[in-house]
């Protein structure tokens, strides 16, 4: 069990950077990573839809025997964390949570920003986990392009720069110290956004986060892969095509991604994803 993989879910492949930091600090791990790209993006989905999907790209990891799942998904941590918690055996880490602790820690004048997808934003998780903190001023802007431009592969452009310019003036206005990229898509897009935001506003990204609570979850539940094991990583698509996700994934990541398989996720009963 202990050398089984890390399962990693996410829409498309912004979750590559999660992968990717949850590499770095555990690098005996396996990895199994799924881009659910047949329903991507999920953002502007209805929230129902995005629970559906998610859950069957979950079934699918825990079908092929992963010990621990990570929703690298903002939209869809907010759409079924609580049911993924109760669907399953394994434990499951999720993105948010970890954001909101590091923006926490950052602020210094209380005024925090936090960008996402319209799910993300719509669904108040993070305005609500902020807002526990009565010292805190939160202001939330959608940013439904940003993951279009990313899944196009399309980071540097004068187009991104303008979108960005419209999206963020709200918060810089607002004078925020310090901006939650609440899509792991984003950080694909930290040039634009810090340009933008300014110097003096920190960006807090979830990917090395996460990768953190990956570590606690393994140590605490005695899951560490050994030392000496033989890791692997393997990357999934749900889409049409293994060769446009891989195109993608050379041009935001290098060559750390090789090869992708194609996946069909199953339809599932979502009355008894509750139990």
């Amino acid at each position: 069990m202990n050398d089984a993989p890390i399962g990693i879910f996410d829409s498309g492949v912004g979750g590559l950077t999660v992968a990717r930091a949850v590499s770095a600090q555990l690098p005996s791990e396996s990895i199994l990573y799924i881009g659910d790209t047949a329903h991507s993006p999920y953002g502007p989905k209805p929230i129902a839809d995005v629970r559906r999907y998610a859950l069957e790209v979950l079934d699918t990891l825990v079908d092929q025997g992963v010990k621990m799942l990570v929703i690298a998904c903002n939209t869809a941590s907010a759409a079924m964390l609580r049911d993924a918690r109760e669907r399953y055996d394994v434990p499951v880490v999720e993105v948010i949570g970890p954001a909101v602790r590091t923006a926490i820690s950052t602020t210094r004048n209380g005024r925090i920003g936090v960008i996402g997808t319209a799910g993300t934003i719509g669904s108040g998780v993070y305005q609500d986990m902020l807002g526990v903190d009565e010292r805190l001023t939160v202001f939330a802007q959608a940013c439904p392009r940003f993951v279009e431009f990313v899944e196009a592969g399309v980071t540097g452009s004068p187009d991104v720069l303008a979108v960005a310019e419209d999206y963020l003036a709200p918060l810089r206005h607002a004078g925020v110290d310090t901006l939650v990229l609440g899509c792991t898509h984003y950080p694909f897009l930290e040039g634009a956004i810090s340009y933008v935001m300014g110097p003096d506003v920190s960006l807090v990204s979830s990917d090395t986060e996460t990768a953190k609570d990956v570590y606690r979850q393994l140590v605490s539940r005695d899951l560490l892969a050994s030392p000496d094991a033989d890791p692997r990583h393997v990357y999934e698509a749900t889409g049409d095509s293994a060769d446009d996700f891989l195109r993608l994934a050379h041009r935001l990541m290098g060559r750390e991604v090789s090869s992708v398989r194609l996946v069909q996720t199953g339809a599932i009963d979502l009355p008894s994803a509750r139990g």
